[in-house]
Parts: C-alpha cells; structure tokens; sequence
C-alpha cells in the first residue's frame, strides 16, 4: 500500500494571508490538528497546534530571562516574537514542510512520521498537493490490514508445522528447549523452556499469527523466572 491508497484526497487549506481567527476555527470545525498553507498550487507551510501552543493570548509565550536575552542572537528572539504575536497563516506556520509522493510506501510514512515527530505529512503527485497522511489513515490502515489477516480455517497439523517451521527461521526461536507444540480445533499449547520474558512472548505472538489459531495457551517455562526464585545457601 502506498501514499495515495490511505490518504486524505480532500484536503483542507489556507492561503498565507489566511486571519489566524479563522485558522484555528476552520481546524476546529473540521477537527483537524493540522492545514497546510498554499500559495497558489505549491506547499509553503502548514499550521499545527504545537504552531499554537505557545501565544500570548495563552500567557504561553516563550519567556526569556533578562540574561538570557543579552546573550542571544536577535534573529531567533525577533522569530519566537512574530510567531506568538502573529495574526496570519504566514506568521506562525512551520516552514519547509515535509511531504511525501501519491506512491511512498505506508511503511516509510510511518518511520517518517516516527523519526521526525510529526502527525502528518502531505502527499504530492507530480509537485501538487493531492492528499494528506495523518496518523490516523496508517492506524485505519492497519486495522485493514488486521482484519484481512485474520485466522482462517486451517487444518491442526499444518498450523502446529507451520508453526515450528517459523520458530527455526528464527536464532531466538531456535533456542527454546524441548519445545512441543499441540493444536485442537486451532487451540494452541506451547510447552517449553525459554530464557526471557521477551522470548516467551515473542514465541506467543508468533503462535498467535499463525492463520487459524483462535486460541494460545501458553505453559513455557522462564528458566531465569525460576533460577531468581531459588533462594540462596
């Protein structure tokens, strides 16, 4: 799945000159967290609520001390002054936008969204705005993707072989001693020693994916659990 499969087509914007009143009304009407800001048919900027965060209406403007501001250049002190007092778009909007194309996989929207903490991103087709992506279209597309996945009828036996088919691709799998695995009417049991915490859930969750499994019992035993409780001579 790509950008233009989960995205947002009829996007809501403002032109730079938009009054600062009716940005945040129009994001509040619409309950939105974000509007790009178009000038023309190019991406200049885009208005957030972290943008608007910090305005002195709120008694929230960033505060220096009197020290503080000696010290510091005038370029970024005149900057936090325009956007707390700023009654435009073009005043208080984060520029550079970051954007993504209509074909970015969803999976590189979400490592986008995750390193550069943002919430959404606008998407491009052809240098234009054609949609936005916001956290909420990769959770809808997730929750797509789950119940397309979702357990099938599948035979007992090829569940428990595909199963421990699985655990071998894996070093962590690999590890789990005397493993035996039982599958009734897709009920798994998982019998076993495992060596962490992380491992017995990661054998769990790997149970509980496999197509056809409606159940996981799990009986495997944390080596390290039992040797921690073994009191001391």
């Amino acid at each position: 799945m790509n950008a233009a499969d989960i995205m947002t087509p009829d996007v809501i914007t403002v032109r730079p000159d938009t009054p600062l009143d009716q940005v945040v009304t129009l994001m509040l009407d619409n309950r939105i967290s974000g509007v790009p800001v178009m000038d023309e048919d190019c991406v200049v900027g885009i208005v957030t609520e972290g943008d608007l965060l910090r305005r002195v209406e709120l008694g929230s403007e960033p505060r220096r001390s009197h020290l503080l501001e000696l010290v510091s250049r005038a370029t970024p002190l005149a900057a936090d002054y325009v956007r707390s007092h700023g009654r435009k778009a073009s005043e208080v909007m984060t520029e550079n936008v970051i954007t993504v194309d209509d074909t970015t996989p969803i999976a590189d929207i979400a490592r986008l969204l995750e390193a550069r903490r943002i919430k959404r991103v606008p998407v491009l087709r052809d240098g234009k705005l054609a949609g936005i992506v916001s956290r909420a279209n990769l959770l809808r597309a997730l929750a797509t993707r789950l119940q397309a996945t979702a357990p099938s009828l599948v035979d007992d036996q090829r569940i428990r072989t595909a199963l421990l088919a699985e655990l071998r691709q894996h070093k962590w799998g690999a590890m789990v001693a005397q493993l035996d695995v039982t599958v009734e009417n897709g009920v798994v049991d998982l019998w076993g020693v495992v060596h962490s915490q992380e491992q017995k859930m990661a054998v769990r969750v790997m149970a509980e994916n496999m197509p056809g499994v409606t159940r996981v019992e799990d009986h495997l035993e944390d080596v390290t659990a039992t040797t921690m409780m073994v009191p001391m001579a």
